[in-house]
């Protein structure tokens, strides 16, 4: 019983044992990858901000800016290829107190599943235009592999890689984060057709109508969950422009300290906690607990039938003697060992009679029997 009971928790131990790396780097491979169908809605937040209301055509200042995030996954886009993962991202920007649109941006990555690089396939846009090349990183840091060090960063607005720099850690909705900061310099980011009054860019009344462009420049601070490359929490601080090609004239068009809303911290903290225990599962704790499982079960089924094999073979049970006991097997002929077990023998009246104590009578030569 204990041999069979040892080979059957080695043969545990050795299962898991090979389970373990195939866990950690086969299973790993398939799970540990972006998912290709996401929606998620994040909201960020301005007070004390400012924009130019174009259909009042006057400045408003001190209002509180409400931004509106939707990512959605296109799970067809991809032609088939399920290493590219394709997502569609919309964001309105609304004046809180008027509920107005001031802003509605749109744009659409393909990136690698595992590794979070962008590519340029599946129709990839911003803001309508599919002629934009992207490269670096988009929305997500590296799967699962987020380090202390820089990154290159798509700017959608300013259409650029940007780098994003590491400055610190710090501990957002109970998740030790990364700091990454990105600084975009004062770029042109759209042409205009447009002619402004000289007075609202600043110069004299006396001046002609002014041709204008759109200028972009931001502080974007995100707070990333190294275990899964997701952002935590985001602070953009943006200025967006119209000039002069000159720069003599400037007007601002919009001005914003945007922060994602703890409401929306919370929920991409649980989101990127999820994911962090699923990475974990099979990058981990699971195999690291299959090796060290598997291996005491080994060492306990070995000491096991160690065990077992000390007790030496067992002694066959003695055979059954002819009295019908289990005794000291001997010949037929061959007398008990002892008399007093001997064997009774049945009497010419069809008795059993102890041969010891009442010897059995004996045929005399008249054919008679006497005792």
């Amino acid at each position: 019983m204990r041999r069979t009971l040892g080979t059957i928790l080695v043969t545990l131990g050795a299962f898991c044992m090979t389970l373990a790396p195939l866990v950690r780097f086969y299973v790993a491979d398939k799970v540990v990858t972006a998912p290709l169908n996401r929606y998620q809605k994040t909201v960020l937040e301005a007070r004390n901000a400012e924009y130019f209301d174009m259909a009042a055509f006057k400045a408003r200042k001190n209002v509180t800016l409400v931004a509106t995030n939707i990512i959605r996954g296109d799970v067809r886009a991809n032609g088939g290829d399920d290493r590219i993962a394709v997502w569609d991202s919309s964001t309105d920007i609304r004046d809180a107190q008027r509920d107005q649109q001031i802003d509605l941006q749109g744009f659409r990555i393909a990136f690698n599943r595992k590794t979070g690089a962008l590519v340029n396939c599946c129709g990839v846009q911003v803001a309508g235009d599919t002629s934009v090349k992207m490269s670096g990183y988009g929305v997500l840091f590296p799967i699962a592999d987020v380090h202390k060090r820089d990154y290159p960063f798509f700017d959608m607005t300013t259409r650029q890689i940007v780098p994003v720099r590491f400055d610190g850690t710090e501990k957002i909705s109970g998740i030790e984060t990364y700091r990454f900061v990105q600084q975009v310099p004062l770029t042109k980011s759209q042409a205009l057709d447009l002619k402004v009054p000289a007075d609202m860019l600043g110069m004299a009344k006396t001046e002609p109508v002014q041709k204008v462009d759109r200028y972009f420049t931001a502080a974007i601070t995100q707070w990333v969950d190294p275990r899964t490359g997701i952002p935590i929490k985001t602070r953009q601080n943006i200025r967006s422009t119209v000039s002069t090609p000159d720069g003599r004239g400037t007007m601002v068009v919009a001005q914003a300290d945007l922060l994602t809303t703890p409401a929306s911290q919370k929920a991409l903290a649980d989101m990127s906690g999820s994911e962090a225990f699923r990475i974990g599962l099979v990058q981990g704790f699971g195999p690291v607990t299959l090796l060290f499982g598997g291996l005491t079960l080994l060492l306990a089924g070995t000491a096991v039938g160690l065990a077992g094999g000390a007790r030496g073979p067992q002694e066959p049970p003695a055979p059954r003697r002819a009295d019908g006991k289990f005794g000291d097997a001997r010949g037929a002929s061959g007398p008990p060992e002892d008399a007093d077990d001997a064997a009774p023998v049945r009497a010419s009246d069809g008795r059993f009679r102890d041969v010891a104590a009442d010897p059995p009578p004996v045929r005399s030569p008249d054919g008679r029997f006497h005792a």
